[in-house]
């Protein structure tokens, strides 16, 4: 194949903390990508609320846009991903008039208990399968209900945001099913809107827009962004739920159940099923099935990952490589034991001194430093994974040889040790950029290049390294 040939996809992946462009395409039945750009994202604080500054945020894509036409490398597709739940709100005229309000916000304070007196938390969870968190889309508009009702009376679109930016690119206004799946308000059964919910709750049903599938083309993107950007690609919609790219990504087996963690500034540990799991014992446990792709289910337990590391390191090291940092964590032998899914870890002032408070209130013996307390992160962590996996062992009635570590986190060696040895089951890690992976591997499928799920994770184990911990 000559260079002319290559057929380039652009990979567009934004996690809570950073985001980046990776570019690739097909060469001898491997999948040959490389990073064009790289940039931080954070929730900023404005008017008193958590927001993602999704303006800076389309700069962005733009710009990594840009640098592929400046390498020469000008991809044929664009696809974006992005975390779950968050939105805006747009007018009749297709104006954002409300922000991107970040899920650790504290406006959902209270809704979750609120909403429960409409509709309890078992109908809730056997209707849409997904675990009670209180950042979840149906709690966040609800919220406004209370709290705002003038803009939802205005309001005429909802839009999650891998959708706002693709209608940013295109004018075209629709919702990928993979995100949809994280609101609370999909019916887990038919896969589409819960109408009923949305009414009971109140919710104005005009702001849902249509479902579409992973690998729907949405054509090309507006002249005013070719102008910006030099060439006009096809905009398609891929998982564009970032857990959803990065299971699709998972270099397991399509005929059997695997265990997987995605690893990153949150960790899900769970497994793929045809059918949503609704029971008693699921709901009790929290899990949760989010809409994969080929209307997979994943099925998980959503557990506060290295974003407490994140944190700890930004504050006490922030000149330090993460590799520094764990280095010198591991070198620690530590006993505390630290709950990760705390709701007080969700977005401390200082994270530091909420962990010193949490071991003071438990009775347990105080960190010495920052590198002892982000030894009890690491080893509360592969604890966490390990009691998790079980129960989803547990409630399936089946058992897991090994777990497969995809994501950010799967290049943190003292944590995927660790979690060998809490769960006793071999560890397989990589690829780091499973998301971005994923979501490129969803439009190959789309346009015909890879012919199906099966030989799309095949061809994830040729074209990366894997690494095993026993």
């Amino acid at each position: 194949m000559t260079v002319k040939e290559k057929i380039f996809h652009l990979a567009v992946d934004i996690g809570a903390s950073s985001g980046r462009h990776i570019l690739g395409y097909l060469e001898d039945g491997k999948l040959i990508t490389r990073e064009i750009y790289r940039f931080e994202n954070c929730p900023v604080n404005r008017n008193g609320s958590l927001i993602w500054d999704v303006d800076a945020l389309f700069r962005h894509i733009l710009e990594g846009m840009k640098k592929c036409a400046r390498e020469g490398s000008v991809p044929s597709t664009v696809s974006i991903d992005t975390w779950g739940v968050d939105h805006v709100l747009l007018d009749k005229n297709g104006e954002r008039i409300t922000d991107a309000f970040c899920y650790r916000d504290s406006r959902t304070d209270g809704i979750p208990e609120a909403v429960e007196k409409i509709i309890s938390q078992d109908e809730l969870y056997r209707r849409t399968g997904i675990q009670k968190q209180k950042f979840n889309t149906i709690f966040q508009l609800c919220s406004l209900l209370r709290d705002d009702p003038g803009v939802l009376e205005k309001a005429q679109t909802m839009l999650l945001l891998p959708d706002y930016f693709n209608y940013l690119l295109t004018g075209k206004k629709s919702t990928e099913y993979t995100n949809a799946s994280t609101t609370g308000l999909l019916n887990a059964e038919s896969c589409s809107w819960d109408i009923e919910l949305i009414e009971k709750l109140g919710l104005p049903l005009r702001i849902f827009t249509p479902i579409s599938e992973p690998g729907t083309f949405l054509g090309k993107v507006l002249p005013e962004i070719e102008k910006i950007i030099g060439y006009a690609p096809d905009v398609c919609m891929t998982t564009s739920h970032d857990t959803a790219s990065a299971i699709l990504a998972v270099p397991g087996s399509c005929d059997k159940r695997f265990a997987y963690i995605s690893s990153g500034t949150w960790s899900l540990i769970g497994t793929e099923l045809e059918r949503p799991e609704v029971s008693e014992s699921s709901m009790k446990s929290n899990l949760t099935n989010e809409g994969g792709y080929g209307h997979r289910y994943r099925y998980l337990k959503n557990i506060t990952g290295l974003w407490m590391i994140q944190r700890l390191k930004a504050e006490e090291a922030p000149d330090m490589s993460f590799g520094e940092f764990a280095g010198l964590a591991s070198g620690r032998d530590t006993e505390g034991l630290i709950d990760v899914n705390d709701e007080r870890f969700l977005s401390p002032e200082n994270m530091l001194r909420e962990i010193g408070s949490y071991l003071e209130e438990t009775g347990q013996r105080a960190a010495k430093d920052v590198f002892d307390a982000a030894s009890m992160v690491y080893r509360s962590l592969a604890r966490f994974y390990s009691e998790g996996l079980k129960e989803i062992e547990m409630i399936l009635g089946t058992e897991f040889d090994e777990i497969n570590i995809v994501g950010g986190g799967s290049n943190a060696d003292f944590l995927n040790a660790l979690t060998a040895k809490c769960s006793g089951k071999k560890v397989l890690a990589g690829p780091s950029e499973c998301t971005a992976i994923g979501n490129m591997l969803a439009v190959m499928l789309a346009s015909g290049e890879i012919p199906s799920l099966k030989e799309a994770r095949e061809t994830v184990k040729r074209s990366f390294v894997v690494k095993e911990y026993v």
